[in-house]
């Protein structure tokens, strides 16, 4: 099976996101109102208790939906770009990763992908937006795979995008435009779907490939972490 197939297997399930399901109606029943104490002490306390657990309940993630590309050259290594939509011209993030294409093709084979950034919490970098860090120590599914760095999208890149802006859901290979006699090499592979993006805090964000098929798993994921030090 060729590596083209192994993609195209990989995103059928992938057609289109799952629907949300339709939102209970609101309680038509009764509203039970709190008896009046008999001292308005006892009241002022009541009040301060809700008022207090409220306050420690942690925040709850942010979850958008964007446009993830996984991409690379048949000898080279992967890319990842985020953009809001499809038409976005500029990426909201984009990172080389070390992964090689034919190896990350291969553990998609499996079935499940799990790559996390991490980046310690040094001074400088403490305070930054987590998608602005520019370099991060790249694991592949447990496995230490060297770095990922984050890149602005030059001229390349962004006719790439132009080329595939009419596609929201894909897989498969970008010709090449050198005319050479290893054309083959230098043609883009690439894999586009739809991604769930989770904020859980200042110092951890995800991306999670969306697959309809409830029945399943999330197969690819993407962390960004700040850990310690």
């Amino acid at each position: 099976m060729t590596k083209l197939d192994v993609l195209r297997r990989y995103l059928l399930p992938c057609v289109s996101p799952p629907t949300n399901p339709t939102a209970a109606p609101p309680s038509t029943g009764p509203v039970s109102k709190k008896r009046l104490s008999t001292s308005l002490r006892d009241d002022i306390d009541v009040q301060d208790s809700a008022s207090s657990s409220a306050s420690t309940q942690p925040p709850r993630p942010s979850k958008t939906m964007v446009i993830g590309t996984l991409f690379g050259r048949r000898k080279g290594h992967v890319w990842f770009c985020v953009q809001h939509d499809r038409l976005s011209v500029k990426p909201l993030l984009l990172l080389e990763l070390s992964i090689a294409t034919s190896q990350l093709v291969h553990e998609m084979g499996s079935g499940l992908v799990r790559v996390a950034l991490e980046c310690p919490t040094r001074p400088e970098l403490k305070s930054c937006v987590l998608r602005s860090v520019p370099v991060w120590t790249m694991f592949c599914n447990g496995r230490k795979l060297g770095f990922a760095v984050r890149r602005s999208a030059k001229d390349e890149t962004r006719v790439m995008l132009k080329k595939l802006e009419s596609m929201t859901v894909g897989a498969g290979v970008l010709p090449s435009e050198s005319g050479s006699g290893e054309a083959d090499l230098d043609e883009v592979m690439y894999m586009r779907a739809n991604y769930e993006h989770v904020v859980g805090s200042s110092d951890s964000e995800s991306f999670h490939l969306i697959n309809p098929d409830a029945n399943s798993a999330q197969e690819l994921s993407i962390f960004l972490l700040r850990t310690s030090a």
